[in-house]
């Protein structure tokens, strides 16, 4: 009889840890890099596994990353059949050039869809942008000609919005880039599982803020149910950077100091494993092999580090 329940339990054990393993959201990096290559820029495409209902989270290079894709067996249709019906909207974190240069470029060719963005990052967008000036208004609200393509739609901090044309939501969490200039963070929902998606941000102790601690204080109970399957975080510099010379972002140091933070609020041992996506390295490529380095020398909390690379899909 023993022998029967041990049975069993085993196989209960097995299951939830197949159940555990199973990979929800597909990844479609469509430009992993910050600083000069504007054809490897920040934008992540992330979907519910086995569906195109992609999101695009920022969107510095486009049709760059997806003709990439395509040469890597990714998508088996056309660029233009990936831009205008796979991609069912822009999560825009900030309005730096690279992370919005290819939403601006690839407008003309796009369809119909939704651009989501705080407050603060939509009216930089709308007045700098697609203003009718420097580039012609796709939007449905800002100054000049209404072209009335894209559905601008604010987030507000903190509430769960849904993401249309898809199954997932999405809330929204200011960051800070360079204080006091506003970056986001994106924690995407699809039923009980979840991804975290920061944009460009500095650690709390240089940008004396406190966005970060409010962050991971939020997302630790999807961590403890081990429903978070990936962070997206920059780090843009090796340990090498002084602080005085960050603008706004991470180093390796900075960002293991940070993740030990968020593992006090989730409980100890609770990173492990845990897929941390790093986002933003920025060139010449010494730099970021050195952050590759250094990450991988002193990681304590034992996570799980993806150096995506363009044109390449991975699951989480």
């Amino acid at each position: 009889m023993k022998s029967i329940v041990l049975y069993f339990i085993g196989l209960f054990l097995i299951s939830s840890s197949l159940i555990a393993q199973k990979k929800v959201f597909e990844v479609v990096p469509l430009g992993v890099k910050g600083g000069i290559d504007e054809t490897n820029l920040s934008a992540y495409l992330v979907a519910p596994k086995n569906t195109t209902d992609y999101i695009c989270l920022d969107a510095g290079t486009i049709n760059a990353g997806i003709e990439k894709a395509i040469a890597n067996n990714v998508f088996t249709v056309s660029s233009n059949e990936v831009l205008r019906k796979y991609i069912k909207g822009y999560l825009i974190s900030h309005a730096h050039l690279d992370h919005v240069s290819g939403l601006i470029i690839n407008s003309p060719a796009d369809s119909s869809k939704t651009v989501y963005a705080t407050k603060t990052c939509m009216e930089m967008m709308k007045d700098h942008y697609f203003n009718g000036e420097t580039w012609a208004n796709f939007g449905d609200s800002g100054v000049g000609f209404q072209i009335n393509k894209y559905h601008f739609q604010t987030l507000p901090f903190g509430e769960e919005t849904k993401l249309t044309n898809t199954s997932m939501t999405v809330k929204a969490f200011p960051l800070s880039h360079g204080n006091p200039f506003e970056s986001t963070a994106f924690l995407i929902k699809n039923e009980e599982n979840a991804v975290l998606y920061l944009g460009d941000t500095g650690p709390d102790e240089i940008e004396k803020s406190n966005d970060l601690r409010i962050l991971w204080q939020a997302v630790a109970p999807l961590i403890k149910e081990k429903q978070l399957r990936g962070i997206f975080i920059e780090v843009s510099f090796p340990n090498e950077q002084p602080d005085n010379a960050l603008y706004g972002h991470l180093t390796p140091n900075h960002l293991m100091k940070e993740l030990s933070k968020l593992e006090e609020f989730a409980g100890k041992g609770s990173l492990q494993d845990l897929k941390i996506i790093i986002t933003h390295r920025k060139p010449p490529t010494k730099n970021i092999q050195k952050i590759k380095e250094q990450l991988k020398k002193e990681n304590p909390l034992g996570v799980d580090f993806i150096f995506p690379e363009q044109g390449r899909k991975f699951d989480l």
